[in-house]
């Protein structure tokens, strides 16, 4: 650390203080060669969480996309707004934990953190989310998953394997 004063490089720390939030720690120095006092913070360098996008583009990961897109799955539901603000915050302590080393995850991992979280709030909010992130084609892709998470209930319900089409097909 140079000496804003006269440029040298030696100085002693006198005084250390952590802040109260403890993000930072405040220094209190003293030139070596003028005897200057100056202060100097020391905070930790966080490296961005990138999201790398199916077209192999990067960006920063941006919780509000996410936070947009879900609150668009589950207009008109009846999901409380602690729900979503806890799915939220653990999607982002996922995407932080899957990306420890690289500080990258791809764009499909995250998709599927979202579904994985939705499907256990609100059906209807999954299913709307999936259709636009699967980016459903026709109505034959709705009643697939309708049907794959209406059998696994059925079954759940009467303890056994039970294939009953959920609709009826012409």
């Amino acid at each position: 650390m140079k000496c804003p004063l006269c440029r040298n490089a030696g100085n002693r720390v006198i005084e250390s203080r952590q802040n109260p939030s403890g993000t930072s720690i405040r220094r209190r120095r003293e030139c070596n060669h003028c005897e200057y006092r100056f202060t100097s913070y020391e905070t930790i360098e966080e490296v961005p969480l990138t999201v790398i996008k199916k077209t192999g583009s990067r960006e920063k990961f941006d919780l509000k996309k996410i936070e947009h897109s879900i609150y668009r799955a589950i207009v008109k539901r009846t999901v409380s707004h602690s729900s979503i603000e806890d799915l939220l915050h653990t999607i982002e302590d996922e995407a932080t934990l899957m990306s420890r080393s690289t500080h990258e995850i791809r764009s499909e991992t995250i998709g599927e953190l979202v579904l994985d979280k939705l499907f256990k709030i609100d059906k209807v909010a999954y299913v709307r989310f999936a259709s636009v992130y699967r980016q459903f084609e026709n109505v034959e892709e709705f009643v697939k998953v309708i049907e794959t998470f209406a059998s696994d209930t059925l079954n759940l319900e009467n303890g056994e394997d039970s294939n009953a089409p959920l609709f009826m097909k012409d």
